[in-house]
């Protein structure tokens, strides 16, 4: 059991050095594009609390194919893009811990792992609870001084409807991604 969880370990610090490779650099690129794009015209804002959007579907996928760090890495870099690229509010450093949070939370889940329906299932209920629930709910209250108890239950509602839709998609998109783009970069 421990030889596993070394081996696991490992294999997710040494993903890092995936960094230098060309092909990873180029795809991160394409996905921060792709996540800039999706964010302008696939969100739906209801209210000021809750965002409805598909602009992290591109960082699921660097998570699925690169593990956590790398992940982490591109949450931060794309949290901070996005937040330049929209000029919505006032940045907080916050929010980018949440992404970043996220990332490893999908890649731990998610990463040289087999895709099954529980794997994005309990990732995306984690990172829903842990990131979207605990961690932006205190964000929220410390940026606009709105009561926990006033945003809390908008946000489990819109977090519990989201669940079973983001797992459909995730688990969509990353399947078609493990058999078409996964065996590009597996290939040594």
């Amino acid at each position: 059991m421990s030889n596993n969880n070394s081996l696991y370990r490992k294999s997710n610090v040494s993903s890092l050095s995936r960094l230098k490779e060309t092909k990873v650099l180029t795809f991160c690129g394409m996905m921060g594009a792709l996540a800039v794009i999706l964010g302008y015209v696939a969100t739906i804002k209801v209210g000021q609390f809750i965002r409805i959007g598909f602009s992290n579907l591109p960082n699921q996928i660097v998570d699925y194919l690169f593990g956590p760090w790398i992940g982490a890495i591109f949450g931060g870099a794309m949290d901070v893009i996005k937040w330049f690229a929209s000029g919505d509010g006032n940045f907080f450093p916050g929010f980018t811990v949440t992404a970043m949070l996220g990332a490893v939370i999908f890649g731990i889940f998610l990463y040289n792992k087999p895709l099954s329906v529980k794997n994005v299932v309990i990732s995306q209920l984690v990172q829903k609870i842990i990131c979207n629930l605990v961690l932006n709910t205190l964000w929220l209250n410390l940026l606009y001084g709105q009561a926990i108890a006033a945003i809390l239950p908008g946000r489990i509602i819109s977090n519990a409807v989201m669940l079973p839709i983001d797992c459909f998609i995730m688990y969509a998109v990353l399947k078609v991604v493990s058999k078409v783009v996964k065996p590009y970069f597996d290939a040594k």
